[in-house]
């Protein structure tokens, strides 16, 4: 038994070499009512991004505010400085717990109006609400402790046991990951409305993105399921 305890996690480790995403990072897609952003200069979209963001942004504090108790609501929004950043959106915490907003140029220029980018933007919002960082980094954590434990019963190897903390980890992080992206749309469909911007243009994102299927340890779920979540938000609610 200590064998075939022992072979299944080396064989596990072996066929699972996946990175594991920062766990400050959700969110990292590969591509308003208001004008349209897709093919504006660099300037033109910066602006369009302020716009938005002084109608998110406070919404999104007052929603943090009113569903959750302690946590700091003070959100900063941020354009990345790099201009060679990968298009790119992604919640993350400064050392300060501060919530920070980050979007990479390469991104705004690639959002097709302002309810688009206020929907993307209050999503990430979301993310923070619905304390998913937290629960990613405990989730690693669970993983990686009952991977190298099995590893360790199994009799492996030092490196053995580290290798299945590091596997445990992946696997931790993203088990709930797709979960929590679901629960993010349907925050972020909400905030969305509540900024005066229109979810149902907003979800049109999704059309232009890859679609990440239901791929072995994928951190995203299908895009009609992420479709179909904001679709049933915007009815349930009466949105538009």
């Amino acid at each position: 038994m200590r064998f075939v305890v022992l072979s299944f996690v080396l064989g596990v480790l072996g066929a699972c070499a996946v990175p594991v995403p920062p766990l400050s990072t959700l969110d990292a897609p590969q591509v308003g009512q208001g004008p349209a952003v897709a093919g504006l200069s660099e300037q033109q979209a910066q602006a369009a991004f302020a716009t938005v963001k002084a109608r998110v942004e406070p919404v999104a504090e007052r929603t943090c505010r009113a569903q959750t108790s302690g946590m700091n609501c003070n959100f900063a929004i941020g354009i990345d400085p790099d201009p060679q950043a990968p298009p790119n959106a992604y919640q993350s915490l400064s050392r300060n717990g501060q919530p920070v907003i980050t979007f990479t140029r390469a991104m705004l220029v690639q959002i097709a109006n302002q309810d688009e980018l206020a929907f993307v933007m209050a999503h990430e919002a979301a993310h923070h609400i619905e304390g998913h960082l937290a629960r990613q980094q405990q989730n690693a954590v669970a993983g990686s402790v009952l991977l190298a434990g099995l590893a360790s019963l199994a009799g492996g190897s030092a490196a053995d046991i580290s290798n299945a903390q590091d596997l445990g980890a992946i696997v931790g992080a993203r088990s709930y990951s797709k979960e929590f992206e679901l629960e993010a749309d349907r925050l972020g469909t909400l905030i969305t409305h509540k900024a005066g911007y229109r979810p149902s243009v907003g979800v049109k994102f999704f059309d232009r993105l890859p679609d990440p299927g239901d791929r072995f340890l994928g951190t995203h779920p299908a895009n009609p399921d992420r479709v179909r979540i904001v679709q049933e938000t915007i009815t349930r609610y009466g949105l538009n």
